[in-house]
């Protein structure tokens, strides 16, 4: 070192939520229910109920659930910062 003292800066932790509304309501919008997503996605009961709760799920489910609704991922969610 050449005799400079670095500052070690906290961080601030980043937290990520996610909202699935847009689904839902895209949902009503084609008249399905959530049974009906499950079966054309090919995903599980539990996905289901995690997307219900606004939490993570594997973007391996999401594009599943987006080519079943022939949408992008900005369609079924949104992604809110908060510190």
């Amino acid at each position: 070192m050449n005799g400079i003292l670095k500052k070690k800066e906290k961080r601030k932790a980043l937290v990520m939520t996610v909202n699935y509304n847009k689904l839902w309501k895209m949902l009503i919008d084609k008249n399905m229910m959530k049974k009906d997503l499950r079966e054309a996605a090919g995903v599980t009961t539990n996905v289901i109920a995690k997307l219900g709760k606004n939490e993570h799920v594997s973007t391996e489910v999401l594009c599943k659930i987006c080519d079943a609704l022939n949408c992008g991922l900005d369609d079924i969610m949104e992604i809110k910062k908060e510190s």
